[in-house]
């Protein structure tokens, strides 16, 4: 095998990727290199190399094992969407760090045409919701070229048949891999004559009516119009938490003290438009890390009629937002990474209010109970009281000191 073989490129490129930011101490922290990913470059190993340019496109990527893999098998360039920030930063790290693929990748910021548009083998990891995958499949199956092979693959534990019945409304053939290293490649070729004109399912809006929104956004009646993308968590319903911490409204701030108010981990944006609606003289920031997340919001803004003082941005955990700039935060942490329950993303979340927040601001979080974040709340933030509490979930109060 000489150093010009392929494989033994692709077997330099992936040795070679680390899990940023993560140093690889912790025995349950992530690896940057799965066995998903080394299935799905097999599995596309002839269509990488034959490859011309704009061929091969590269959705939900972690560390940049599909991407730099793919250029390492043959393919002339690659175009890459993740929905996740800190994804995207971690292939940037890592093509940087590495020296591979430079300049023969292009980053896509929305999902959609620019994206998919022509695409001939499209290379995905499985996203968590059938949401997420719906959207996916209807793009490629509109945007991408007549005989795109889309190859979607997971860990075996959590693929389900749906996953298959999603892919078949827009392909007209699905078929799936033998598992490997407990992985599986789902593999979508032609897609169905109507798809291209087809109305696409996401985004979708959602009026809700429920009585905690509508009395925090100052309504009597009707209702907010919310907007959603498929990989937005919760879509457009309104989850258990946040309408918990709504009912809590009436302890928020007053009106005559906030100047700057921050959605930390927006989601659709319904916690900026209540804020915007709150507080009519304020500036309102929805941040979160998910594209889809920021589209979501925008649109969820414009629609409430308060896109002028609503402003998302897509940043990591707020590491962007100026420090000491808002006077109420907020937040309804995150708290699963798949199946499992982790505490990293919203300690880090806490660490951003804690620094966002203005001396005196107020960080107002809901958070499930079990996870009892109150010491982290103290330490990052300030004195922190319960508000409120039930079965499930438990609201905070936190003052920057």
């Amino acid at each position: 095998m000489t150093s010009t073989d392929p494989g033994s490129e692709l077997g330099a490129v992936l040795g070679s990727l680390v899990p940023w930011p993560d140093d690889g101490s912790r025995a349950d922290g992530p690896v940057a290199v799965d066995a998903t990913d080394r299935l799905l470059l097999d599995e596309a190993r002839a269509r990488l190399a034959a490859a011309d340019r704009g061929d091969v496109v590269v959705l939900g990527d972690r560390f940049g094992a599909l991407t730099l893999g793919a250029l390492a098998l043959g393919a002339p360039d690659v175009r890459v969407h993740t929905d996740a920030l800190d994804a995207e930063r971690a292939l940037l790290a890592n093509a940087e760090g590495t020296g591979h693929g430079r300049g023969r990748f292009s980053v896509h910021p929305a999902l959609g045409p620019d994206v998919l548009a022509g695409a001939r083998t499209v290379l995905l990891q499985l996203p968590k919701s059938l949401g997420e995958l719906t959207e996916v499949a209807e793009l490629v199956g509109r945007y991408a070229a007549e005989d795109v092979t889309l190859l979607a693959g997971g860990r075996v534990k959590h693929m389900t048949r749906t996953m298959n019945d999603v892919l078949a409304a827009s392909f007209s053939h699905v078929r799936a891999t033998l598992a490997r290293g407990k992985s599986r490649a789902l593999v979508a070729t032609g897609p169905r004559p109507g798809r291209r004109d087809a109305p696409l399912t996401y985004p979708l809006t959602a009026r809700l009516t429920d009585r905690e929104l509508l009395a925090a956004a100052g309504l009597a009646e009707g209702g907010l119009d919310v907007v959603a993308h498929g990989a937005v968590f919760a879509g457009a319903s309104l989850d258990h938490g946040t309408r918990f911490l709504l009912s809590t409204a009436d302890r928020w701030p007053r009106a005559d003290g906030v100047r700057d108010a921050v959605d930390l981990g927006s989601g659709t944006g319904l916690l900026a438009v209540v804020l915007a609606r709150r507080y009519p003289d304020a500036r309102v920031v929805a941040t979160d890390r998910s594209a889809a997340a920021v589209a979501s919001a925008r649109a969820t803004a414009a629609a409430a009629g308060v896109a002028d003082r609503v402003t998302a941005t897509r940043d990591d955990a707020g590491s962007d937002l100026p420090a000491a700039s808002a006077d109420v935060v907020l937040l309804n942490p995150p708290f699963h990474d798949r199946a499992a329950v982790r505490t990293d993303a919203a300690h880090r979340m806490f660490a951003a209010a804690g620094r966002v927040l203005r001396p005196g601001g107020e960080l107002w979080c809901v958070f499930n109970t079990r996870l009892r974040h109150r010491p982290a709340l103290e330490r990052a933030v300030g004195p922190t009281e319960h508000v409120a509490q039930d079965p499930r979930f438990t609201v905070t109060r936190s003052v920057r000191a």
